[in-house]
């Protein structure tokens, strides 16, 4: 976690995920977020899109070969097993439950996150180019 100036491209009070457009698990898991975050309280980028890109870049990290899942929020930057329980600490019951994970040792949860993350493409698969996904509101993604 790292503190920041404020992000560019979103409001002070919102927060957005970015992840790997390309990455099947990931797109999996933007679709359990557009299906269950039901007060919109997430905003999505691809980290291959302009706007992820420049976010990435805000938060100091690659633009290249990312393999993480990134929250961004309240000017934070949150990396990893860290950042899903984050996002899963707004979601509703029963969902919210898992949030209580992020109180293993940091060691361990992002050990289990790195493990798949390193082979997610080979389990889970991969597209050719970024998927579209279908968005919930017309704010959902930002670059769109």
């Amino acid at each position: 976690m790292r503190d920041r100036a404020a992000p560019p491209l979103i409001a002070p009070d919102q927060q957005v995920v970015l992840y790997d457009g390309t990455c099947k698990l990931c797109n999996g898991w933007v679709n359990f977020l557009l299906r269950y975050d039901r007060n919109r309280t997430v905003r999505l980028a691809a980290v291959q899109s302009e706007q992820g890109k420049a976010l990435l870049r805000w938060a100091g990290l690659s633009t290249e070969n990312i393999s993480t899942i990134v929250l961004i929020a309240h000017g934070r930057v949150w990396l990893r097993a860290e950042a899903i329980f984050r996002v899963m600490a707004g979601l509703p019951w029963p969902w919210r439950a898992l949030a209580l994970l992020r109180w293993l040792p940091t060691a361990l949860s992002n050990r289990c996150y790195d493990l798949i993350a390193r082979n997610r493409y080979r389990l889970f698969g991969r597209y050719d180019t970024v998927h579209a996904l279908a968005a919930d509101h017309p704010q959902r993604f930002l670059d769109r």
